[in-house]
């Protein structure tokens, strides 16, 4: 009919039935929002742009906290009245934009839509606790980042810290501080006291000059969306990182698929401001809708043309929700690498326990030959979770899991975003997989499709069967005879087939999302509660080598 969506590939077919070639459009907007080559003569110095990673109890606020209350030169009696996710602090030496982003998977997603907004990093872990699994995952996402790390060793200030043994620690984990004959600044502070901040403060301004930022101040601003958020007195209120050009109240400008036009501008502080040029920091008001984290932001010359783009890009990214968006596999990097587009193959290894991993990751990494390298970027133990999906999304990587099951936010990620996920039993297996891609003779594989998920609730002992699990199914359709596996706390205990399955007294088939029933797993009574029993198939597929 008239009013009907169409995909693009019945748009293209029914073109060429009547004889026109379809053009389809790159990136939307795209031509209105070329950037000049920037001339030397107008690049001017910039503050230095830092993202402040850790974990989680680390003491990263408070160091936050107390960095925004050193703001020597502006000498305010008042102090932050708006969280907006993003600080400005000056210095007698310089200034420093500092970014509070809610935790390194934020961080992350932020990359993967394509915003590289960072300069530098500061890593904090705490003295008492040294590095526990949650600094090895952000400093493993600070390096997808391929930015300059600094080390703050936080809470020096405790009778049991011991920063001896961090720094132990970061040579364990691939980060030898300078003392110690590397590259990374390693900090000794206490955001509690105040010591060693004012050095951590000059490290970073000196990481800063080595880096010779410098960025464009004159002409229409360019940024980045850091949060976005629908304020009930405001409308929508974003806060904006300008990374090129100066922003100004009245600009019309784009941010991902929405417009808008400043209607005004404040700082963490409230103060209004009324221009902001590279590496500041300012909450706008004045959107159409609310962008998303990592969206860029570019300014225009007048709202007609700000319109035009932001429907073009709502169309485009209807049209992109009705298509697959493919990611890296198997069989494509073995295309890839035939012909010569592949150079770097991105790995994350998450497995049951560390020596495992470490076997896989060395054994992964000796893969690697001339024309293409093996990277592990992030290597872990414990289930495969919604920030590896994520650091996946950013690198281009592929997941490789071993003896590990995959959680059910992290799977709905990996499916939505098409990342491409490998679970492994034999680990020779998990090795041969990728040297057959590497060589370009992958053989065709079965490919896991999971039906359905079940909870232990209950054990019954049933005479001439055994135990039998109480179940209660909280996702997908357990089939009977189908493969089956026990996952207790991440781990995979137990692989065969379910042998029964009953809904009260009666044998059935299968059991749907939020109904009790009773399973039964061949070769195993070991049940104990919480476990989930997880039905799947493998289907045969292909590669297309």
């Amino acid at each position: 009919t008239i009013n009907q969506r169409l995909d693009m590939d019945t748009i293209v077919t029914v073109g060429d039935e009547f004889g026109f070639e379809v053009e389809i459009l790159g990136d939307q907007g795209a031509e209105l929002l070329e950037v000049e080559k920037d001339e030397e003569a107008d690049l001017v110095a910039r503050p230095p742009v830092v993202t402040v990673m850790g974990h989680v109890d680390h003491g990263k606020t408070l160091l936050l906290d107390y960095i925004r209350r050193t703001n020597v030169v502006a000498g305010e009696a008042g102090g932050i009245t708006q969280h907006i996710g993003a600080y400005e602090v000056e210095l007698e030496s310089g200034k420093i934009t500092f970014l509070d982003t809610p935790g390194h998977e934020a961080f992350t997603a932020m990359r993967a839509r394509g915003a590289q907004f960072t300069d530098l990093v500061v890593l904090v872990v705490a003295a008492d606790d040294g590095v526990m699994p949650q600094t090895i995952e952000a400093l493993n996402h600070a390096r997808a980042a391929r930015v300059p790390i600094v080390v703050a060793i936080n809470k020096i200030d405790l009778p049991n810290a011991d920063a001896m043994r961090t720094k132990q620690q970061l040579m364990e984990a691939g980060i030898v501080p300078e003392e110690w004959g590397g590259k990374t600044v390693a900090i000794e502070v206490s955001a509690k006291t105040g010591e060693g901040i004012p050095d951590l403060l000059a490290a970073i301004l000196v990481e800063a000059e080595e880096l010779g930022l410098r960025a464009v101040a004159a002409g229409p601003a360019r940024g980045v969306v850091l949060e976005a958020r629908l304020d009930r007195w405001k409308g929508v209120v974003a806060t904006v990182l300008v990374e090129r050009g100066t922003l100004r109240p009245g600009d019309p400008f784009i941010a991902g698929v929405h417009w808008g036009k400043v209607r005004a501008m404040a700082d963490e502080r409230g103060r209004r401001v009324m221009a902001a040029g590279p590496s500041t920091p300012v909450l706008i008001h004045g959107l159409s809708g609310i962008p998303q984290a990592g969206d860029s932001l570019s300014v225009m010359p007048n709202e007609r043309e700000v319109r035009e783009v932001s429907q073009r890009r709502q169309l485009a990214r209807r049209e992109q929700s009705r298509r697959i968006v493919e990611r890296i596999g198997l069989a494509e990097l073995q295309e890839q690498i035939l012909a010569g587009e592949t150079k770097e193959l991105m790995l994350i290894v998450k497995g049951d326990v560390d020596g495992s991993v470490e076997a896989l990751c060395d054994s992964l990494e000796s893969l690697a030959t001339e024309e293409v390298k093996v990277r592990v970027i992030h290597r872990g133990v414990g289930a495969i979770n919604e920030s590896d999906v994520l650091l996946a999304v950013a690198s281009q990587a592929l997941i490789v899991g071993f003896h590990v099951g995959i959680g059910a936010g992290a799977k709905e990620a990996a499916e939505r975003e098409q990342v491409n996920v490998q679970l492994y039993d034999v680990i020779y297996e998990a090795i041969g997989d990728i040297e057959a891609a590497l060589s370009g003779m992958l053989e065709p594989k079965l490919v896991e499709q999971v039906l359905g998920r079940a909870e232990v609730r209950e054990i019954f002992q049933i005479p001439r069967i055994g135990k039998i699990a109480g179940c209660y199914v909280i996702s997908g359709t357990v089939v009977r005879n189908a493969r089956a596996r026990v996952i207790r706390e991440s781990t995979v205990v137990h692989e065969s087939r379910i042998g029964s399955l009953r809904r009260f007294k009666d044998d059935v088939k299968e059991v749907a999302t939020g109904f009790e029933c009773g399973i039964g797993v061949e070769g195993f009574d070991g049940f104990v509660k919480e476990d989930i029993v997880e039905a799947y198939t493998l289907e045969e597929v292909t590669s297309r080598g």
